[in-house]
């Protein structure tokens, strides 16, 4: 892959994954990944698993997520992390926004 340094806002398209949920990917490279995700007030992410380490920051909104076993309200500036193939979702509370790092990139998001 050749490197890329600058994602430009108006190069990233924003995605309508269903639900009430969108996402656009802000920049990546093999080794990691950045995707803003927006979801509307009751969309639910189904619990999943996959083999990326991933960190959520929430820049807004209230969520309740669950990971693995422990359930957590969060809102904006908590963040939370999850190991590699960890069963993890949540459901959103209060309309808001996400910032999703994940390592490496989600090839299925390309």
């Amino acid at each position: 892959m050749t490197v890329k340094n600058y994602f430009p806002a108006a190069e990233n398209t924003l995605v309508d994954v269903g639900g009430g949920l969108t996402r656009k990917v802000a920049a990546y490279n093999d080794n990691a990944m950045c995707v803003e995700v927006h979801f509307e007030t009751g969309t639910v992410a189904a619990r999943h698993h996959h083999p990326h380490e991933q960190i959520t920051y929430v820049i807004s909104g209230k969520f309740e997520f669950t990971v693995g076993d422990d359930t957590y309200i969060v809102s904006a500036g908590d963040s939370l992390y999850k190991q590699p193939n960890i069963e993890h979702g949540a459901t959103c509370l209060e309309a808001g926004t996400l910032l999703d790092i994940f390592t490496p990139h989600r090839e299925d998001f390309l």
